[in-house]
């Protein structure tokens, strides 16, 4: 009896027709996915990967469509299947977990009613078993105080809480197939930890497939059985994980995980893919042509902040006592260097991205002072000097889809900054548009199109193409490579240290991959619960550790040490 693969993906073509041509975004790609299995695919931003799962799904978005191949669940051919047909195996038999979890989830309807929804409309239970089942999947996920949690709105997460929140969604009805695209993006390490265990453990009890899609090659080493590598919608090498990550084949697969930062070894600059030509040079001479230095008093810090604070309303109430509120940050104190590149890791829901937002004034403070330039800006008034503050404090925000306007063009999108604090004359505007998208290596053509038109490392690259629109002094960065794959992210982390080196720019570096903190930082503050627990320079912090709470984080990294560039002749 012929033995049937839980997925069979054979010789899959996918297309995009447009005006000047047909585009194949997925080229003749065969993959299987046997009961238990856990089959990772990596490459590059816009390789493909998510195409394949938007097929598998019958997700496509129009005019793409299947133009060769076929995909079948078991032994049902599912690649021809109507809508109404799709609609039936989707969360039942298949679910996903999306990319991008604030997109994913409807903002007029609490966590409680999406996931009780998903649950009675695909599982035979009453309305108090799917409450029951709801809460058990929020703990599961690591997501504390379930009771109240579940009645709030998305918008009252945080990044890394709503991704908790969209992987319970796609557990919630026990599928037979998980295609995971990048689930683990806007996690921390220790929820990461907790999630790739749950994936694991569904895999090996429940018997159920799993497609990983993630450009983290380190989650793909601890998390994977088979690992298919993509270029340009093609499978270029596949096989056993330990077997392609130890001793790759292909040239693109020894590039792409050279460019992986390690967590051991700080590097003055990060190797770049070159297989394909692709390789992207960022020409610093030719920003600093633009880039106006302004004179900082070296003698005392650029940034102070002092015992800062920040409460959030949590229940509405018409008398005071009737309301109650989340403290997200409490007595919250450092001091940034000018020139230096700060960085701030922490859990999920920690507070780095409010502290971020107060820095950058989108968020009022409840308590202490920020000082800038010694200057306090914690409670300006005067509407030019607020202006000019954030002329010189430009943000790159951790959600590439929400962060950009998809009503318009890329070259407005980074021209609205320059235009909005008249920086320069109109004639010249776009010439300067183009720059900056050639710099952050999307080349120019770019401009034309629109943010849907691009994958979500790509968006990300334009955000920091805006935010290097109006000459910042200061940069704060919120994540602003967890969208991208290795490669791209090597480009920009590249391009974030010649600025910082060249230029003088000052950074505040939030991220939860410690093995970039590691390469960026000149110094680390490691926060919980709203506080921090400890600031060390960054050898200090890696090497020894004070707190036991940063020790769990380090432990808790995905680690590459054993593949290093020497044993790949890189």
């Amino acid at each position: 009896m012929k033995f049937v693969s839980l997925l069979d993906i054979n010789e899959l073509s996918v297309e995009f027709p447009t005006r000047r041509k047909v585009f194949v975004a997925v080229d003749q790609v065969s993959l299987t996915v046997e009961p238990g299995e856990i089959c990772g695919l990596v490459g590059e931003s816009g390789a493909g990967k998510s195409t394949i799962g938007a097929a598998i799904m019958g997700l496509l978005e129009h005019p793409g469509h299947i133009a060769q191949g076929e995909i079948k669940l078991g032994d049902k051919k599912i690649s021809g299947f109507d809508t109404e047909a799709m609609r039936g195996l989707r969360g039942k038999k298949i679910s996903m977990i999306f990319q991008d979890p604030l997109t994913s989830l409807n903002p007029l309807f609490t966590i409680r009613d999406q996931l009780v929804e998903t649950i009675l409309a695909h599982l035979e239970v009453s309305e108090a078993e799917a409450n029951k089942r709801a809460r058990e999947l929020i703990d599961r996920v690591g997501i504390a105080d379930s009771a109240t949690r579940l009645g709030q709105y998305p918008h009252q997460f945080s990044g890394g809480m709503r991704q908790r929140v969209v992987i319970a969604l796609a557990l919630c009805t026990e599928p037979d197939v998980i295609i995971a695209d990048e689930p683990t993006t806007a996690l921390d390490v220790s929820v990461q930890a907790q999630i790739l265990d749950l994936i694991k453990e569904l895999a090996q009890e429940k018997r159920v497939g799993v497609i990983l899609i993630t450009h983290d090659m380190g989650v793909i080493v601890d998390t994977t059985d088979r690992v298919a590598v993509m270029y340009d919608g093609q499978v270029v090498e596949s096989g056993a994980t330990r077997q392609v990550m130890k001793h790759p084949q292909h040239e693109y697969t020894k590039s792409l995980i050279a460019a992986v930062p390690r967590p051991t070894l700080k590097l003055y600059r990060f190797p770049q893919i070159s297989y394909g030509g692709r390789e992207t040079r960022f020409a610093i001479e030719d920003m600093a042509r633009h880039w106006q230095k302004s004179e900082q008093n070296a003698s005392q810090p650029l940034f102070e902040v002092r015992e800062l604070r920040k409460d959030f309303l949590q229940r509405r109430g018409l008398l005071p006592w009737d309301r109650s509120y989340f403290t997200a940050v409490e007595d919250v104190s450092f001091d940034i260097q000018t020139g230096e590149v700060f960085g701030v890791v922490g859990e999920s829901g920690s507070g780095k991205s409010t502290v971020a937002r107060m820095m950058a004034g989108l968020y009022t403070i409840d308590g202490g002072t920020i000082t800038f330039d010694g200057q306090v800006v914690s409670d300006l008034r005067n509407k030019e000097v607020i202006n000019e503050y954030r002329k010189n404090i430009q943000m790159i925000f951790q959600d590439p889809y929400s962060s950009l306007n998809p009503r318009m063009r890329v070259d407005d999108i980074v021209a609205e900054p320059i235009r909005h604090h008249r920086l320069m004359r109109n004639t010249h505007i776009s010439r300067r548009v183009d720059e900056l998208l050639d710099q952050v290596g999307l080349g120019t053509e770019a401009g034309r199109k629109y943010p849907h038109e691009f994958s979500g490392g790509q968006r990300q690259r334009i955000s920091i193409a805006r935010a290097l629109a109006t000459q910042p002094r200061f940069l704060i960065c919120d994540e602003p490579t967890s969208a991208l794959d290795v490669s791209i992210q090597a480009q920009i982390l590249n391009i974030l240290k010649d600025l910082q080196e060249h230029l003088g720019l000052t950074m505040l570096f939030i991220s939860h991959d410690l093995p970039v903190i590691r390469q960026m930082c000149d110094r680390v503050a490691v926060m919980k619960n709203g506080r921090l627990v400890e600031i060390q320079e960054t050898t200090g912090l890696f090497n020894q550790p004070q707190t036991d709470y940063t020790q769990e984080l380090l432990k808790l990294m995905p680690k590459l040490d054993d593949l290093s560039t020497d044993e790949l002749g890189l």
